[in-house]
C-alpha cells in the first residue's frame, strides 16, 4: 500500500499537470491513493512575481475543479484545497463547499512560497479555526523564501496544538537540519518526503520514531513519469524510496512512512 500525500493538478508555467497524467502515474507506479491540490491557486510565480491577473482564478472555482477531479477518479484521489491566503480567505461559499464534500476533503494546503505569507501570520487564524472545527490537518510548503521557512510553520503548530501540521519538503533546497530539529519538538508537527533525501528521512525515523514522516512526491510535476525519472532523464529520487529505503529501515517503519502515517493523520479509512 502507498499513499501519496502531496500531488497536484493545474497549470502554472512551466508546469501543466493533468488529472489524467496523475492517475496514469498512480496506476503505473503502484500508488493506491493520492491527495491533490490545484497549483492554479498560486498567487506568486517561482521568481516571486505576482501571477498575472489573467492567470488568476477564484479560490472557490478552483476548489470545484479539484473536487470534480476527485469525483471522477473512482476513489483514487482526495482533495487538499490550496488556499489563496494573501488574496482570499475561506468565505461562506468555500465553507459550504467543504462541508458538503467533506468525504472528499482531507485537509487544507498552504503555500507560503507562492503566497508570500507565513503560516504564523495572524490573517490565517480563520483558516485554523475552520480546520479545528472540522478536524482537518494543515499541510504547508516549506523552503524557498523567508515566509516559507519551517520555523513559521512550527510557530503555527505550537499555537494550535489541536491541529496536525505537515512540513512539506522539510525546507526545500536546504540541508533539512532546521526542519529536522523542529520535527521532534511538537507532537502535532510532521514531515513530508517531497524532494527530501532518503538519508534525511532515515535520520528522522532514527531520532523520532516511525510515526513522524509522511510520503509525498509533487507528482506529476516532472510529467507523468515523475516517479521514474526527472525531465532530463535522471533516475527519480522516489525510486530510492520505493527500492533502496526498504533495506535501510525496519519493514514496520517502511509501512508507517509509505501509508500508515498518512492514513492516520488525514483520516483515510476507506482503503
Amino acid at each position: 500500500m502507498i499513499i501519496d500525500s502531496h500531488t497536484h493538478i493545474g497549470i502554472l508555467p512551466p508546469f501543466n499537470m493533468t488529472t489524467e497524467d496523475l492517475l496514469y502515474s498512480m496506476e503505473r507506479y503502484g500508488i493506491d491513493f493520492s491527495l491533490v491540490s490545484n497549483i492554479e491557486a498560486a498567487e506568486f510565480d517561482h521568481m516571486g512575481n505576482p501571477v498575472p491577473p489573467e492567470w488568476q482564478k477564484p479560490q472557490n472555482e478552483l476548489l470545484k475543479v479539484t473536487l470534480d477531479a476527485a469525483r471522477s477518479s473512482n476513489g483514487r484521489l482526495g482533495v487538499l484545497p490550496w488556499l489563496k491566503i494573501r488574496q482570499e480567505l475561506p468565505d461562506g461559499e468555500f465553507i459550504k463547499l467543504v462541508k458538503a464534500d467533506r468525504d472528499l476533503i482531507y485537509g487544507f494546503k498552504l503555500h507560503p512560497f507562492h503566497s508570500r505569507a507565513a503560516p504564523d501570520d495572524e490573517r490565517l487564524e480563520p483558516v485554523y479555526r475552520l480546520a479545528a472545527e472540522l478536524g482537518l490537518p494543515v499541510v504547508s510548503h516549506t523552503g524557498g523564501c523567508e515566509e516559507a521557512m519551517s520555523p513559521h510553520l512550527y510557530n503555527a503548530a505550537k499555537r494550535h496544538p489541536e491541529i496536525d501540521f505537515v512540513m512539506v519538503h522539510m525546507d526545500l533546497g536546504t540541508d533539512n537540519k532546521t526542519a529536522l530539529e523542529l520535527l521532534g519538538e511538537l507532537p502535532n508537527l510532521y514531515g513530508d518526503t517531497t524532494w527530501v533525501p532518503v538519508h534525511t528521512t532515515v535520520e528522522a525515523i532514527r531520532r523520532f520514531g516511525s510515526k513522524k514522516m509522511i510520503f509525498g512526491t509533487d507528482n506529476p510535476i516532472d510529467g507523468k513519469d515523475t516517479l521514474l525519472h526527472n525531465k532530463t532523464g535522471d533516475r527519480s529520487l522516489y525510486q530510492q524510496y520505493f527500492n533502496e529505503l526498504r533495506e535501510l529501515i525496519p519493514e514496520e517503519a517502511y509501512e508507517d512512512l509509505m501509508w500508515r502515517n498518512a492514513a492516520r493523520v488525514f483520516s483515510i479509512d476507506h482503503l
